[in-house]
């Protein structure tokens, strides 16, 4: 049995039906919102209630080309503010590709705004120009917490919301 599995006892069909709920009632939540800040608020509550293994969860704004900082969040406090190419998140936003690290002391350069993180996933939310609007992080206490299952869930929420709010910033 993985870390994940052992970090929200689920199956992969449970997890995945688990997420597929989640982005229903996040859809719904979000029907006719035109509100960017709400809108990440929403994500972050609704991701964070909905997996137990989720230690950290929110969204950190790009606020120019080559910083981002904190918004709505889920979770102990965030670092305020993140330099592109900085730490995951960074990575993530330089890259503007998901960042998945199973373990984050093997990671060059992490930030450790909490030290009981373990493991992490940072998922850009880009305008259809390819510019980075935001990055969607969420943190788990336990180590190989996050795979593909996750990102293609992530990544598929962070595209509609880059496409939904692209205009926003």
């Amino acid at each position: 049995m993985t870390a994940s599995h052992v970090a929200d006892n689920a199956t992969r069909a449970e997890r995945e039906a688990r997420y597929v709920e989640t982005r229903r009632t996040i859809d719904a939540l979000l029907e006719g919102e035109t509100d960017w800040v709400a809108a990440m608020a929403t994500v972050a509550c609704e991701l964070h209630q909905a997996f137990d293994f989720y230690h950290w969860t929110g969204f950190y704004r790009a606020v120019s080309n080559d910083t981002l900082v904190i918004g709505p969040y889920q979770g102990g406090h965030g670092c305020l503010r993140i330099d592109f190419g900085r730490g995951v998140c960074g990575a993530a936003a330089e890259q503007r590709a998901t960042q998945l690290v199973p373990d984050v002391e093997l990671f060059p350069g992490h930030i450790a705004c909490s030290s009981s993180t373990r493991s992490e996933i940072v998922v850009p939310v880009l305008r259809s120009d390819g510019s980075v609007l935001a990055v969607l992080d969420v943190d788990s206490d336990f180590e190989d917490a996050f795979g593909t299952l996750d990102q293609e869930h992530l990544e598929s929420l962070c595209a509609e919301l880059g496409r939904r709010f692209a205009d926003s910033g």
